[in-house]
């Protein structure tokens, strides 16, 4: 595995490889790397001539300062977890490189409300660092496939969005989510939650489980939100939202008859951890 630190360095090995007619897949990450990630590197490497993952803790995207300090970073650890599932190019960037000179990357784009919801309301200006640093990203890697996971429900629907209403190159492949055997959805973050939390943090996946069979037996989403609220709310355990949502618009609904694509979204504080979970009730991605 080729590793580069270096924005035109790895440019202009791309470059050189897409002159031989190389195909390129991409998967953006912030590190942390655990078997979640490497299910994306996996099929990026199966689907593609060459496949590329970036390790970058992106600054834009953190709301608060000390969760970006806390975040882990791990890259030699990453770089041999890369190499083992089959990565061909890891890109570790610096701000200097994906930022140089502390250029303005804001990217004006219609996400058509999608920002807005959900973690968007939780978390002003979150949305808006990611797609600059993905649409950067994208355009650094030049790649013929970007690899999303599905955890990230609103992230992968808003990067759809922004790629769509830039005619980017880059086509948009979401993989399933992957999650420990009590449940638990794998992420970086699971690594700080404190033993006692950890223990209970499957109760998550139990109650996108129970929203499932609910909407199954006809009840309404406003009583499965009320109820799953309330399941959520255990000691140490903080529910921020549980909403039921159009899987296009992210918007909430009433009537599920009128939706094809319906999926729950979660966040909850475990301690001083923040989870987010989702599952389809109803339709496919």
């Amino acid at each position: 595995m080729k590793i580069f630190y270096k924005t035109a360095e790895i440019q202009e090995h791309i470059t050189a490889l897409k002159k031989k007619g190389k195909s390129i897949g991409f998967t953006p990450t912030m590190g942390a790397l655990h078997s979640g990630h490497f299910e994306l590197i996996k099929r990026a490497s199966t689907e593609n001539d060459i496949s590329i993952c970036s390790v970058y803790v992106n600054p834009s995207q953190f709301n608060v300062a000390s969760d970006l300090e806390k975040y882990p970073r791990t890259l030699e650890k990453d770089a041999e977890g890369l190499t083992a599932n089959g990565c061909d190019i890891l890109f570790a960037p610096d701000n200097k490189e994906i930022y140089p000179n502390g250029s303005d990357y804001e990217v004006d784009v219609d996400l058509q409300g999608l920002d807005l919801e959900m973690e968007g309301a939780k978390r002003p200006g979150h949305f808006a660092g990611v797609v600059q640093v993905v649409k950067r990203l994208i355009e650094i890697t030049d790649c013929d496939r970007l690899y999303m996971g599905q955890k990230d429900f609103q992230q992968f629907t808003i990067i759809r969005q922004m790629i769509k209403s830039l005619e980017m190159n880059a086509k948009l492949i979401v993989c399933p989510i992957v999650r420990d055997e009590d449940g638990l959805a794998k992420s970086s973050r699971n690594t700080r939650l404190h033993p006692d939390h950890r223990k209970k943090a499957n109760i998550l996946n139990r109650v996108l489980v129970q929203a499932k069979e609910w909407l199954s037996e006809g009840r309404s989403p406003i009583e499965i939100t009320y109820k799953a609220m309330e399941y959520l709310d255990i000691p140490d355990f903080r529910p921020e939202y549980f909403d039921i949502v159009d899987g296009s618009t992210l918007k909430k609904i009433s009537n599920t008859d009128q939706v094809d694509l319906i999926v729950a979204c979660t966040a909850v504080w475990a301690g001083e951890v923040r989870l987010i979970d989702n599952m389809i009730l109803k339709g496919k991605l």
